[in-house]
């Protein structure tokens, strides 16, 4: 979208009351694909909503960790498939946020689960390699700069969510950072109980 479809879009109100019945249908089937829809529109937009953003925010979370607690309680993995991606997205995203106040305990907290419940092996690594980051106090934006290969491209959508791209060969950086990989897990291991 350019300035123009951008500027359109903000202003036409077909469009923003679809946008509104999308998240009221959406609240009431907890239906968090639609959520993320109408989130994704109003960040893209920059409309000035933060309290609507906020709200719809916190229903996706607790969407998500409502329905990934069902399935840890039934021993299943997550998938990139259908609303599971978006349960895997808002833990991600909590977890990020979280780092970016500087609570490095939540994030080690929700990357292990994440990394203990998804059936995806380049993000179980890549959130392992978050875990180590936080280990060793790293700052977000330390991390950023310093291990995210940002110039790569992200070869598939669903992926392009999460931090995936290093600037080091992910597998070897696991095997050299193996023991303080193993002290975290075992000190969050009571997470996944």
């Amino acid at each position: 979208m350019d300035q123009n479809d951008l500027q359109e879009a903000r202003t036409n109100p077909e469009f923003l009351n679809y946008l509104a019945q999308t998240q009221k249908d959406a609240l009431e089937t907890e239906n968090i694909s639609a959520l993320y829809e109408v989130l994704d529109t109003l960040l893209l937009l920059d409309l000035n909503e933060d309290n609507r953003i906020d709200n719809i925010y916190e229903n996706i979370l607790k969407i998500a960790f409502d329905n990934v607690e069902k399935l840890l309680n039934n021993d299943k993995k997550l998938t990139l498939e259908d609303d599971e991606f978006y349960y895997i997205r808002a833990f991600y995203e909590h977890a990020i946020e979280k780092w970016s106040h500087d609570n490095i305990k939540g994030t080690k907290e929700l990357l292990f689960v994440l990394s203990g419940i998804v059936d995806d092996e380049r993000l179980s690594d890549a959130f392992d390699t978050h875990i180590i980051a936080c280990s060793k106090n790293m700052s977000l934006d330390e991390f950023y700069d310093k291990k995210v290969d940002v110039a790569s491209e992200i070869e598939d959508e669903k992926h392009g969510y999460f931090i995936v791209n290093f600037q080091f060969d992910t597998k070897e950086y696991l095997r050299e950072n193996k023991p303080i990989l193993d002290k975290e897990y075992e000190e969050l291991r009571h997470l996944l109980g």
